[in-house]
């Protein structure tokens, strides 16, 4: 059976990861001289009191090599094959990490994907192929698949400062934003590995109440857009979100993600975003 790896910036769902058992590396969280892995040394709510009371930014890392070593060790000798799926090499080094373990692995067939995006456009992914590897689909139709599918993945977000981003090196084209003196709210998008505006509003609630629309007339009508949305520290708005497009797409439930540390590091707290994807 294909075996599927991922990693934290998927925020994949904990029981999504037990079930189908994927095994999810863990990206490297640094507040000054202390470093964590997230999920096993620093959870969502720790992270997020220590952000928000941190004087300092925490920076990233992407996850050693030797921890996907470890997994590649165990997995490698009952795996058909390993697809490795992980974050735009724009965004995060762990592709370069994967590669440079699975070179420890000549015999093995392990296969590390650059996805392009990140979030619950990733998680939704991984997702994915774990559904076709337990259907029993090979490796090479469920990397054509996936392959398939990344151009039409579509993220969009608001972002409550763009402080974050603009330090974090992550802000791509919309870096003109940073230090304007308008008062504006850019809708965000993430187009082949870099942040980059998409639109701009005045307020806030102008600038969801587009976000929506745009979620709306770009994705299928058929329910398979794969619709997810995101947040961090903003589960009312997420909410609403969720709820507004739900009735509007005709959908009965939309996945609600937290938007994991590693990413909320470079985004900041008040992020709320969504995934889908569109027609190829």
């Amino acid at each position: 059976m294909v075996k599927i790896i991922t990693d934290t910036t998927a925020g994949l769902p904990s029981e999504v990861a037990e079930h189908y058992e994927i095994p999810v590396i863990p990206q490297v969280i640094i507040f000054g001289s202390d470093s964590y892995l997230e999920g096993e040394e620093i959870d969502h709510a720790t992270f997020m009191e220590r952000l928000q009371a941190s004087s300092e930014l925490p920076k990233t890392s992407a996850p050693p090599p030797e921890l996907f070593s470890q997994t590649f060790e165990r997995l490698a000798p009952e795996a058909e094959a390993i697809l490795c799926i992980h974050p735009s090499t724009e965004l995060s080094g762990t592709v370069r990490s994967a590669t440079v373990a699975a070179a420890d692995f000549p015999d093995a067939d392990i296969r590390v994907i650059d996805s392009r995006v990140i979030g619950s456009g990733l998680a939704t992914l991984v997702t994915l192929a774990a559904e076709w590897a337990q259907a029993g689909l090979d490796a090479d139709i469920i990397e054509a698949r996936l392959r398939a599918l990344i151009p039409c993945c579509r993220i969009y977000f608001l972002v409550a400062t763009l402080e974050y981003l603009a330090r974090g090196g992550r802000i791509g084209g919309a870096a003109a934003l940073v230090g304007s003196v308008l008062q504006i709210k850019p809708i965000l998008s993430l187009r082949d590995g870099q942040v980059e505006q998409l639109e701009r509003a005045r307020t806030h609630k102008r600038a969801l109440v587009r976000l929506k629309e745009l979620v709306l007339e770009e994705i299928p009508r058929d329910g398979g857009g794969y619709l997810s949305v995101m947040h961090a520290s903003a589960p009312d708005q997420a909410q609403a979100l969720a709820d507004d497009l739900r009735s509007g797409l005709g959908l009965e439930t939309i996945s609600i993600l937290d938007v994991p540390p590693a990413i909320v590091t470079h985004a900041g707290p008040g992020v709320l975003a969504v995934a889908f994807f569109v027609d190829s």
